[in-house]
């Protein structure tokens, strides 16, 4: 009986480690534990989604769990930001409020809003600067912990009291709704960004049904996203890019280039695939979040490239960013200086460092190039299929090129601070080692000494420029199969990431872990 007792507390002490946040493995959409609360979840919530209001409730109570096993304490924080934007909205709605008018409401959320952005962002940034300028040890920061998804809840909250004021929507009744808005869990992490105007309606639907078609993309593109992320990006990660940045896998130019197209395909992947992960499991339960991505790297021009990577924060940056500098009503001139704007902020809302501020540059200085190449060469405005195949296909190379240089700058902030060396260090490195010691002879030997991580990458180059009518054949092949044909191609998939990750962590000791894209 004492035995029984002892092993019962054993497995209490589990249960309750398990259930609490733990900061060294942080919750996401691709853990075992996620799948585990998710099927508990969804029993519940197949009873109770045709309440709108108990739905609401209960959604909302699962997605600020989901928060806390994510960021710990800084759940007090999501809610802070809830609440304050929730009252100002009320007070923009009134249009004025004890002396203070709608800009001034507006003006206090986009401070408030923007500071908590700064603190997290920039802190680590000045504080490392001042530490190399008083290394008598005067001055002693520790880092700052970045909250998950900080910069996607600020920036949606920031954009509720903004439409307020624009008057596109009204301001909702019950503070648990605007909870909901802001908490809502599948995009928590890494979004995409949702327009208020088209969520909210969907929060207060009596019923968020859900047709074969639906069920059948959303089991393809959670099947897709899994493989995407917790498969190509990892593996790649691990096995190729992140030791070929440190100088592990040599000092060859070829070695560089190379991992600057897996890097460019590991982001891709990475961020992609967790956002296919979130728009599925939000259409699983009848709510519908927007595309996030539409193969980028199959884009002719620069301007073809923001419209098709990130499309939601880029429409954000558009709406919300560029539109308020002025955008394009103010001549030409203005028109690039805004663009320019635009992205060097978009760069610096990433992380606050040089790399991640020429990041923004180059794709500021490159958007307004093209709208002056617009000006010149009228015919230049076709795309997509418009263009000439013989135009399409030079401009892609080149288009992919510029961008994946951009990666290179965005890697190397990431990768920097690992090495401890300055994020430009190391990007100059790759570049150096690129011009003064490429050698064709090299290409050979350092595909062969990476073996299994190029053929991750030439598959996951090639699914990314197949056809779009190859993903729509998938998803009907999908919707057709029914339950058991889903439930197999879950369970094979779920078998594949498991085996993708007991090789990771033979192979490096890491297993698949959080999207490098996150705000960690």
């Amino acid at each position: 009986m004492v035995e029984l007792l002892k092993f019962d507390d054993a497995l209490w002490q589990r249960v309750v480690s398990l259930l609490e946040y733990d900061p060294t493995s942080p919750l996401t959409l691709a853990t075992g534990f996620f799948l585990f609360a998710f099927l508990i979840f969804a029993l519940g919530y197949v009873i109770i989604k045709r309440r709108a209001k108990l739905r609401t409730w209960y959604v909302t109570l699962f997605s600020l769990y989901f928060y806390y096993k994510l960021s710990g304490v800084y759940i007090i924080l999501l809610c802070a930001v809830a609440l304050s934007d929730y009252l100002i909205g009320k007070r923009v709605a009134h249009r004025r409020y004890k002396g203070l008018s709608t800009r001034g409401w507006v003006a206090l959320s986009v401070v408030i809003n923007v500071a908590i952005l700064t603190y997290f962002k920039a802190t680590g940034f000045f504080a490392d600067l001042l530490a190399n300028i008083y290394k008598d040890g005067v001055l002693n920061f520790e880092g700052v912990v970045v909250p998950a998804g900080v910069s996607f809840f600020v920036f949606q909250s920031i954009a509720y009291v903004v439409d307020i004021a624009r008057g596109t929507i009204k301001p909702l009744r019950r503070f648990i709704d605007y909870l909901f808005l802001l908490s809502f869990f599948p995009k928590m992490f890494l979004g995409p960004l949702v327009k208020a105007k088209e969520f909210i309606p969907q929060i207060e639907a009596r019923d968020n049904n859900v047709t074969r078609e639906d069920f059948g993309r959303a089991v393809t593109l959670i099947a897709g996203g899994l493989i995407k992320y917790a498969v190509i990006a990892s593996s790649l990660g691990a096995l190729f890019v992140n030791p070929a940045f440190k100088g592990e896998l040599g000092d060859s130019g070829v070695v560089a280039l190379l991992a600057i197209y897996g890097f460019t395909l590991q982001i891709y992947c990475d961020f992609s695939g967790y956002s296919d992960i979130a728009v599925g499991v939000a259409l699983m339960m009848g709510f519908r979040l927007p595309d996030n991505f539409d193969a980028p790297y199959k884009s002719a021009t620069i301007t073809e490239f923001w419209r098709r990577w990130h499309i939601s924060l880029s429409t954000w940056l558009k709406e919300y960013l560029y539109i308020a500098l002025g955008g394009n009503r103010r001549g030409a001139v203005r028109t690039y200086i805004n663009l320019f704007l635009t992205m060097v902020l978009g760069g610096l809302w990433h992380g606050v460092g040089i790399c991640y501020m020429a990041w923004g540059m180059l794709h500021g200085i490159a958007l307004a190039l093209h709208k002056m190449w617009l000006k010149v060469i009228p015919w230049a405005k076709k795309t997509g299929k418009e263009m000439y195949a013989l135009v399409r296909i030079p401009a892609t190379l080149i288009t992919l090129h510029v961008v994946a240089f951009g990666w290179l700058l965005f890697a190397s902030a990431q990768q920097a601070p690992k090495m401890g060396v300055e994020d430009y260090t190391l990007c100059l490195d790759m570049i150096n080692r690129i011009a003064t010691n490429f050698s064709f002879g090299d290409i050979i030997p350092a595909i062969d000494n990476s073996g299994v991580a190029m053929a991750i990458m030439y598959v996951g180059y090639v699914l990314h420029f197949l056809p779009k009518s190859f993903n729509t054949a998938m998803q009907r092949m999908v919707t057709r199969s029914g339950f058991v044909g889903q439930w197999l191609l879950m369970v094979a998939v779920i078998w594949i990431v498991m085996q993708s990750s007991a090789m990771l962590m033979a192979e490096t000791g890491v297993a698949a872990g959080l999207p490098m894209y996150a705000d960690y």
